[in-house]
């Protein structure tokens, strides 16, 4: 389908995966990214590490009220960024996508500003952090209830097969979301439909503290897809190059109107589900370390590092260069300012209400 690489198989036996842990490629047919390109997508993914590090500090120094970590999720996240055509296609991500939005383009700074609530937040102040969103990249704003948001995606991806203008959908949601009635509503929908829509799972396999046996029944999530008469593709969520070329094909199979397809993406959630979560409760460290050694920087690295396109000295000087452009956007999203009580009026009304305005101006 998309040429210079093959099409994968649905319901396959094991994982897709394209490098192995020491850094070797191992799939069947010749790489179309150029080592410029290849360099650029192992910096999205150090650069959503570094920011997913620099957004928890914020928290515990009481910057931030909340935040879902994301660190063992950049693989997918961004490759779904590199599958679409920005500012065209569509995306309806969750709260654990930062790695995603980053990767498409939204600054830092928005990002940050949204978590603090401050005037760089283009949300206003008016949704809780982790809840990213943009106009101008056709992102639809994080939604706190699980799997909610799939439905809207399912409508605005048979709006598009309405218009014929060959755009495609993305929604990205975590394993626990398969669970909900939303989620087959959706899909069941969207197969019957053949709408131009992508399901990416990323599976990391807890649901808060909920494991994955407990969750379902399905041998794995990829497998749910056959009942909705779509693909199901399981792909080794760590291994960043078969995140990307699965989930290129995926909607480039959209786009050409062969329908929707699943996509589920093996992952690892380093962190806990949040602050308010003790994950030493439900998940032993050696499990954790175990999934640290499958790393996807570090096997993008080593896989760079095999092709003569990367050394120490790069790694160091991009790191410097991506915590220097951090910092920056976080003294710019503090700089801004608190959100003033009188934006929480705004864009509801094209003209406010009468009783409406007279509680703004109230508040002097």
């Amino acid at each position: 389908m998309i040429k210079g690489s093959p099409s994968f198989q649905p319901f396959s036996e094991k994982p897709i995966s394209l490098i192995g842990e020491n850094g070797e490629w191992t799939g069947s047919f010749d790489l179309t990214l150029d080592d410029g390109e290849l360099e650029s997508f192992y910096r999205d993914l150090v650069a959503a590490r570094v920011l997913d590090e620099r957004l928890v500090r914020l928290q515990r120094m009481g910057k931030i009220s909340f935040v879902a970590p994301s660190s063992g999720h950049e693989g997918p996240q961004v490759a779904v960024a590199r599958s679409v055509r920005k500012g065209r296609d569509w995306l309806y991500p969750y709260y654990r996508d930062t790695a995603l939005v980053m990767a498409l383009g939204v600054p830092v700074a928005e990002t940050v500003g949204q978590m603090m609530a401050t005037r760089a937040d283009p949300n206003k102040g008016r949704q809780m952090p982790a809840h990213a969103g943009s106009k101008e990249l056709n992102v639809f704003a994080v939604a706190s209830p699980i799997a909610s948001h799939i439905a809207p995606a399912v409508g605005t991806a048979i709006s598009m097969k309405l218009q014929g203008k060959g755009d495609v959908v993305v929604t990205t949601f975590g394993e626990g979301a398969t669970s909900e009635g939303d989620f087959h509503a959706a899909i069941n929908f969207a197969g019957a439909q053949g709408a131009p829509i992508v399901f990416v799972c990323q599976n990391n396999r807890y649901a808060i503290s909920v494991g994955y046996n407990r969750q379902t029944a399905a041998e794995n999530i990829a497998a749910k897809a056959r009942a909705y008469g779509m693909p199901g593709y399981t792909v080794d969520g760590m291994d960043p190059l078969a995140c990307y070329y699965v989930i290129r094909e995926a909607v480039e199979r959209a786009r050409e109107g062969v329908g929707p397809a699943l996509v589920e993406a093996n992952v690892y959630r380093y962190g806990p589900h949040s602050p308010a979560d003790d994950d030493t409760r439900y998940r032993p460290a050696e499990e954790v370390e175990s999934w640290r050694k499958r790393d996807p920087l570090i096997r993008m690295r080593r896989f760079l590092e095999k092709r003569g396109l990367w050394d120490d000295d790069q790694e160091k000087k991009m790191r410097e260069e991506i915590d220097e452009e951090q910092r920056k956007a976080v003294q710019q999203a503090e700089a801004s300012g608190k959100v003033p009580r009188e934006w929480m009026f705004d864009d509801v009304y094209s003209e406010v209400p009468e009783h409406l305005a007279e509680q703004r101006d109230s508040l002097g």
